[in-house]
């Protein structure tokens, strides 16, 4: 069986390094040189200084992305600082340049201040057309996205809270299509309540939702428990357990006809699964450990299983959402990401999967089927039209 640890390791120290710089422009002579630089290069400095949107014209500002880290929630690492991050972004980088054509910077910033990160980000960002943040701890990350999105006027996204949220409402979709479930229908357990878990809890109440349970480390969040809870979480608390339940989550359960964990591995046992209603759906996302097993899930009676794994059917994975986003974004030139544009994109990914397709293993495409980025694309930038964000 492959070592991918030391396999990994031996690559980067021969790669040094994922992506590199492409020359576009040819260099090979006098007029090369006066065309790509001095003297030529005056005139679409001149064009741009009457009016900077000419930048998406005559620069790289309309294809590419900056990804964006402090390196203090690296996905099964936790916090381990700009320098240890690095390969995680440029990793990221490379998953936009291959799946949807956008090139992408990694940019670690040794700082943990969110206003020290907002700033150093707005001064950045006349060079890029979007903004990807990546591995940055909650709540910080919420209140540093939020006030990106209000003071620039290019699309800032935060894939680790929104990407996720994307890809399981795509395969929510699907699952309630499969088992003949309507949203409004059904009632949802979400263990988890930080960037991921809040972020799949709105788009599940975007998407109808009929009742939705959220756990923390502490357990139910209720209402009457408000003054306990950090900003994010009283959101939460605002759009579930509608009628203020003290419940724990064996009691839960039992109500569910979904389970989704983006939380603590081991956290729900066979028992809990087997108490859910018929044709139960889970995915449980927890890294690099799931909250249960796939094959415990199943065993236990569940009718669709995810995880975020690659050695499972139904992978939950964020490539199948963030490249496609921002190529649409950014070919209209959307000024910013909206909840419309990414509920559009899990219905884009849904959609691929025809009704004679869909079955309990088969509710989310593969992260290679090439026609992902695609549709995403498209539904996003029709979205992004639609609500009047495109300056095309």
């Amino acid at each position: 069986m492959t070592n991918y640890y030391e396999k990994a390791l031996e690559k980067h120290s021969e790669w040094k390094g994922k992506i590199s710089v492409e020359l576009k422009a040819p260099l090979n002579d006098r007029e090369d040189l006066s065309i790509a630089y001095t003297p030529g290069v005056a005139e679409p400095c001149r064009e741009i200084a009457k009016n900077k949107d000419m930048a998406y014209t005559y620069t790289w500002k309309g294809n590419i992305v900056a990804v964006v880290s402090d390196g203090t929630a690296v996905l099964g690492l936790g916090d381990i600082g700009p320098y240890a991050a690095l390969p995680v972004m440029e990793g990221k980088a490379a998953l936009f340049k291959r799946f949807a054509g956008v090139n992408a910077i990694p940019i670690v910033l040794d700082t943990k201040d969110p206003k020290e990160i907002i700033e150093t980000v707005k001064r950045i960002a006349p060079t890029f057309g979007g903004i990807n943040l990546e591995d940055i701890s909650a709540p910080r990350c919420v209140e540093i996205e939020r006030a990106l999105i209000e003071e620039l006027n290019i699309p800032v996204f935060h894939d680790d809270q929104h990407g996720t949220a994307i890809v399981v409402t795509s395969g929510i979709i699907n699952a309630l299509k499969l088992v003949k479930k309507k949203p409004e229908e059904v009632t949802l357990v979400v263990s988890g309540t930080g960037a991921a878990g809040s972020s799949v809890i709105k788009m599940m109440k975007d998407l109808g939702i009929g009742e939705i349970y959220a756990f923390n480390i502490n357990g139910v969040l209720r209402k009457s428990d408000m003054e306990k809870y950090n900003f994010v979480e009283k959101e939460v608390c605002e759009i579930t357990n509608s009628t203020d339940e003290d419940l724990s989550l064996t009691e839960a359960m039992k109500r569910a006809d979904i389970f989704i964990g983006v939380s603590a591995p081991k956290i729900l046992s066979r028992e809990m699964v087997s108490s859910m209603k018929k044709d139960a759906i889970v995915f449980a996302m927890a890294n690099p450990e799931p909250e249960i097993s796939y094959e415990e899930a199943k065993e236990a009676g569940a009718r669709v299983v995810g995880t975020g794994r690659s050695d499972f059917p139904n992978q939950v994975n964020n490539v199948l959402a963030f490249p496609g986003l921002f190529r649409g974004a950014l070919d209209v030139r959307s000024s910013k990401i909206t909840e419309e544009m990414k509920l559009a994109a899990a219905e884009g990914i849904a959609s691929l999967i025809t009704d004679e397709e869909l079955s309990d293993e088969y509710v989310i495409p593969g992260a290679f089927d090439e026609r992902v980025a695609k549709i995403v694309a498209e539904s996003v930038a029709n979205k992004a039209v639609e609500q009047g964000l495109s300056r095309i």
